[in-house]
């Protein structure tokens, strides 16, 4: 009988074990990920400069340093509470009425009989 050599083909091991850009592809590929996280989190944020929509942002709502952020198209204002209690000095203009229908009536004051609140 003939001596028949196999050849042993090594299907399971790692020829590319010592390649470096190996390596550098796995990291480009990491930070890819991470870029497209990053623009996700911007798209979805609701003061996105780029949303058309107009928004309102309030911070922590009800507390002394309550702040609110409007955007409407591309300005934006923001508003900071005083802590204080808002009042204000004016004339009572009218009485508004509930239906029974659920719609609202308005009654204007007449003349200069108007109350002072």
């Amino acid at each position: 009988m003939a001596d028949h050599r196999r050849m042993r083909i090594d299907i399971l091991g790692d020829s590319d074990e010592d390649d470096p850009i190996l390596s550098v592809v796995n990291i480009i590929d990491v930070f890819l990920v991470v870029i497209a996280v990053l623009l996700i989190a911007v798209t979805e944020n609701p003061l996105n400069p780029f949303a058309t929509q107009d928004v309102v942002v309030i911070k922590n709502a009800g507390k002394p340093n309550m702040e609110m952020l409007v955007k409407e198209g591309n300005e934006l204002k923001q508003y900071q509470s005083s802590g204080q209690i808002g009042e204000g000095q004016g004339m009572k203009a009218g009485v508004a009425y509930r239906m029974k229908d659920g719609s609202m009536v308005y009654v204007p004051e007449t003349g200069g009989d108007a109350q002072t609140r």
